[in-house]
């Protein structure tokens, strides 16, 4: 993926779109054990303000970004609803 810019995870923060590999809801298992992992290794970055995590935004660095934003709707920021892959 080559989108250029930021990509707004809410409140006023932002990811440089070209470093999301995947945006992901926070409800299942392995994405609470890849958020624990992330957190006792430093990688962990909270943009939630305080708020409910609604999604989780990992980017190429392994950097694992908590959002108070649905991933339905970063992912419409984003650009990926309706695109089709090959």
């Amino acid at each position: 993926m080559s989108k250029q810019g930021l990509l707004n995870v809410g409140f006023g923060n932002y990811v440089i779109s070209s470093r999301v590999v995947a945006i992901v809801t926070p409800t299942s298992s392995p994405m609470k054990r890849l958020r624990e992992d992330a957190k006792a290794d430093g990688r962990l970055i909270d943009a939630t303000q305080g708020r409910k995590t609604r999604s989780i935004v990992i980017t190429d660095s392994g950097h694992v970004v908590l959002s108070a934003i649905q991933a339905e709707t970063i992912s419409q920021r984003f650009g990926l609803d309706g695109e089709e892959t090959a």
